[in-house]
């Protein structure tokens, strides 16, 4: 059974009603994100996801939900598996606070955000969060700062932002539509290419 990506009640009350789809790494970037994880969680208990995650897009459809699955696959369809490198720790400043590992631009990766774009595109649903991918950062959350004073902040971050000697890199054949819905995560999985 997969492990959710987010699971206290704040959390799920929170993104009620929301969708996000995203890329779950499984091998070695995994690895480095529940090592990277658990090393600024010794530095302060904050909130963060439960499962490591790379999210494309964000959606506000809790009444299109089908309409919305239908379109992912339709994309997914046409998607190649994705490469995904990530390239260090880094950070967001205030006012979000988030530590990330962050992600090289992968020619499969910005291609697959740019033609989810154009489907979008021609859609009326409500998307969430969303910027030109010019303006995208290629990340993973690793721990959620916001509610650190600036000092406080600064010490995590000094102390966990760093390059990595080595690129880590992972090729993913899948994407997940996740939803929450009335305190609870739901997820699902749909093959690229198929």
């Amino acid at each position: 059974m997969r492990k959710p990506f987010m699971n206290t009640p704040r959390q799920l009350e929170s993104l009620d009603g929301q969708q996000y789809l995203v890329l779950r790494p499984t091998s070695r970037l995994a690895d480095r994100y529940a090592t990277e994880q658990g090393k600024a969680l010794g530095l302060a208990g904050l909130p963060h996801p439960h499962s490591g995650h790379v999210t494309l897009r964000g959606f506000y459809e809790p009444s299109r939900l089908k309409e919305l699955s239908a379109l992912v696959h339709a994309w997914a369809c046409e998607q190649q598996p994705i490469e995904i490198i990530g390239q260090a720790v880094d950070a967001f400043p205030a006012p979000w606070q988030i530590l990330i590992l962050r992600l090289a631009r992968s020619s499969s990766l910005v291609s697959a955000y740019a033609t989810l774009t154009d489907m979008l595109d021609a859609t009326s649903f409500r998307r969430l969060g969303e910027l030109p991918l010019a303006d995208w950062t290629f990340h993973m959350s690793i721990v959620y700062g916001e509610t650190l004073s600036r000092e406080g902040w600064k010490a995590i971050e000094s102390a966990r932002v760093h390059e990595f000697e080595q690129p880590l890199h992972e090729t993913v054949t899948e994407v997940e539509l996740v939803s929450y819905a009335h305190g609870e995560e739901h997820s699902e999985v749909i093959q690229l290419g198929h």
